[in-house]
């Protein structure tokens, strides 16, 4: 394994990787892992043809999506969390759908319930529209518990029970879930378990004023921007292909130095002071998983400490609770695990 210097305990997004790396890193690109590399450059450039900015959201869904994880977003409403959906949808080949959460939306709005057939004189399940490959659940918090409910098991075991009968979900699968941030009126907690069964939290801003100016500049020519993605937007992979690339990613080499750097990580968000509650095992799975993925997306058949810190924060922000007392001083969950992670001595691969 290729010596590594230490590492900034939080990545920036500036280590996401791109097209214009340094030749250098090109060159150490492990053959195995190119068809990986290719495939997140060559989805990233189409996204970028009708999406402006949001990297971080773009490298965190298709790392989760690669490492059979989920996502939730935190972000207010306008900043085109439906149309990335459907960007995605049609360069991966995969189908895609949306739910609008609502306080009257039942379990079975979701996963589809029989209905009895009057030519056949028998009931015959109906899928619901949780029967596809990219879900946006969109402000799910605006949705009772036992709505929530129905998503743990599908997001957990990719199936669907309804009267004792199971039916499997079509795989590559993903639920990206919104909410609010701001508002509360008419809105539901998410219970701890659903929180722990989302693999990432992002939480996405305005975009920058250079950013806003390209998305207007975009609009002003006219053109809807969904004729832009059906016109220019080319479907560059398939299910089947995806599926194989996972596997290529499950093929990355993790040192055991690494290994023990996560679970220390995770470990200390449940000593750590200002949290009342830590992280669980599934925030070092993720990690470990997540930290593969993004590794075979640099091209490397070896994961380092850079790729577990760049996932640090979208990792285990969902995971922990802040004690009473952080909460009154005004402290953030990401500003402690910044802190956190700096006490933590980084591995020398």
């Amino acid at each position: 394994m290729n010596p590594e210097s230490e590492s900034n305990p939080v990545a920036n997004p500036s280590m996401f990787p791109s097209s214009d790396q340094p030749a250098a890193e090109a060159a150490s690109t492990s053959p195995n892992m190119g068809p990986v590399k290719k495939f997140f450059e060559r989805v990233n450039h189409e996204i970028h043809k009708v999406y402006v900015g949001q990297d971080e959201l773009i490298l965190a869904t298709l790392v989760s999506l690669l490492s059979n994880g989920h996502v939730l977003i935190e972000s207010v409403p306008g900043l085109g969390k439906t149309l990335f959906v459907r960007t995605l949808g049609q360069i991966l080949g995969c189908k895609f759908g949306r739910i609008q959460f609502t306080a009257d939306l039942m379990p079975s709005d979701i996963t589809g319930a029989p209905v009895f057939d009057m030519k056949e004189q028998e009931f015959r399940f109906r899928p619901g529209p949780v029967f596809t490959q990219l879900l946006l659940a969109d402000e799910i918090n605006r949705s009772p518990a036992k709505t929530h409910a129905a998503l743990l098991e599908i997001m957990q075991e990719y199936r669907v029970t309804v009267e004792g009968t199971s039916h499997v979900l079509e795989q590559p699968f993903l639920v990206m879930a919104t909410q609010n941030p701001i508002e509360s009126e008419g809105t539901y907690n998410l219970p701890e378990a659903q929180l722990d069964r989302f693999m990432f939290k992002l939480k996405v801003e305005y975009p920058s004023q250079a950013e806003e100016a390209e998305i207007l500049a975009l609009h002003a020519r006219g053109e809807s921007i969904y004729q832009k993605l059906e016109k220019e937007v080319q479907t560059v992979t398939s299910p089947d292909r995806i599926l194989m690339v996972m596997e290529r990613c499950k093929q990355v080499r993790l040192d055991q130095k690494l290994i023990d750097y996560i679970n220390r990580l995770v470990r200390l968000t449940r000593e750590w002071p200002q949290f009342f509650m830590g992280a669980s095992p599934r925030a070092s799975i993720s990690l470990l998983q997540g930290a593969r993925t993004l590794a075979a997306f640099h091209g490397r058949d070896y994961a380092v400490p850079d790729d577990v810190s760049t996932l640090l924060l979208p990792a285990l922000r969902h995971r922990v609770i802040l004690t009473p007392e952080a909460e009154v001083e005004g402290r953030q969950v990401d500003e402690i695990l910044t802190e956190m992670a700096r006490t933590v001595e980084v591995p020398r691969l």
